[in-house]
């Protein structure tokens, strides 16, 4: 039986922001586009977002982030996948992100950030070109 590789992705939403319509659109786009994706619901730390990802051998982390904590979460969830040895894993993200945030946020290791207007068809293709499959 062989098993054709796919997408994995963890999808999550950070600390106390309630507001969840957006990911849930991503996490559909995704799976629509034949990823597996976890969404793993509001309210997450970040120790449960990275224990998520490792036990589901997930290749990428989404966070979506409304709260204006987007610097200390997405340091937190880098910082456990060093500690856990697994920074092979993506971790990409969107939100309400100000532009001035972004070179940091990607000199700390974030692959790609989507900001509001961004469409699920440009999230999918770049989730395509950037995430690796696997089996």
């Amino acid at each position: 039986m062989d098993v054709e590789p796919r997408i994995r992705v963890v999808i999550a939403k950070p600390g106390l922001d309630g507001h969840d319509r957006g990911v849930k659109i991503v996490a559909r786009a995704l799976r629509d586009a034949g990823m597996e994706v976890v969404y793993t619901g509001l309210h997450q730390t970040p120790e449960q977002i990275v224990r998520t990802a490792i036990q589901e051998d997930a290749a990428a982390i989404g966070l979506s982030i409304l709260s204006g904590a987007h610097m200390t979460l997405f340091a937190k969830v880098i910082e456990l996948l060093k500690e856990n040895d697994a920074i092979d894993i993506v971790v990409f993200g969107g939100g309400i992100i100000p532009e001035a945030d972004m070179p940091a946020l990607r000199e700390m290791g974030v692959a790609q950030i989507f900001t509001p207007g961004a469409t699920t068809q440009e999230i999918v293709e770049w989730a395509r070109s950037a995430i690796p499959a696997r089996v």
